[in-house]
């Protein structure tokens, strides 16, 4: 099981991630969207959509450095562990804030009124449920660890950070997640199932809102008149 998840599923996970968003994309550009509804609700997403992607955002960036930036580096440059760990305690907190509140708000939205219900479909179901687990062990992890319920020999630089830059390199060594905490291991599971999920739905807007710098500079341009 552990090869199964741990070595043969990253790569499924990033097959389909980049093989199925460009055959969406190639077959049929006019589904790539978001599915906006802000026309059926607009009011409590001003609050709603930034607390979400800003707190969406900082997460995104404290796990590449965490993950990209290896111990050996930090501890070169005469950056102590737990100096480290009080720096991305005192980022990832308050993001695990704003996307826990903007989530529950979005949710709250979506799911509370019928006319946002019809609006809703099975995938997008599927997919509210992957990101719910997905923040809950990430941001129920980060707490447990900070407290010291996980252990006091556990440190994901050691093993999670490892282990994904032996995947990217082509050389998975499953050993290195054989005694990470369970939390974790389904916070990186849901992380995969989220990657698989991402060219059937709605979050191939993601990369919209990256290449849409570059598109209008490319694009012709639109001419509005008066009446």
């Amino acid at each position: 099981m552990s090869n199964l998840f741990f070595v043969a599923l990253p790569y499924i996970a990033l097959t389909v991630l980049i093989g199925g968003t460009a055959y969406r994309y190639w077959k049929d550009e006019r589904s790539w969207t978001s599915k906006s509804s802000e026309f059926l609700g607009k009011g409590s997403l001003k609050i709603a959509g930034p607390l979400f992607h800003v707190g969406l955002f900082m997460a995104l960036g404290g796990h590449i450095i965490g993950m990209f930036v290896p111990k050996s580096f930090t501890d070169g440059v005469g950056l102590s562990e737990h100096a480290y760990h009080m720096i991305a305690l005192g980022g990832g907190i308050p993001a695990g804030i704003f996307l826990c509140l903007g989530f529950f708000l979005l949710m709250h939205r979506r799911f509370d009124k019928a006319r946002m219900k019809v609006n809703t479909s099975l995938i997008d179901g599927v997919l509210y449920a992957v990101l719910f687990l997905t923040i809950a062990t990430g941001f129920g992890g980060t707490l447990l660890s900070a407290v010291g319920l996980l252990g006091d020999d556990f440190n994901y630089r050691e093993c999670i950070s490892p282990w994904l830059r032996s995947v990217l390199m082509l050389s998975p060594d499953v050993s290195l997640m054989e005694n990470v905490p369970i939390i974790f291991k389904i916070h990186v599971l849901c992380a995969m199932a989220t990657m698989i999920l991402f060219p059937i739905s709605r979050l191939v807007h993601c990369i919209s809102g990256v290449l849409a710098p570059v598109e209008l500079f490319m694009r012709s341009p639109i001419i509005y008149r008066r009446k």
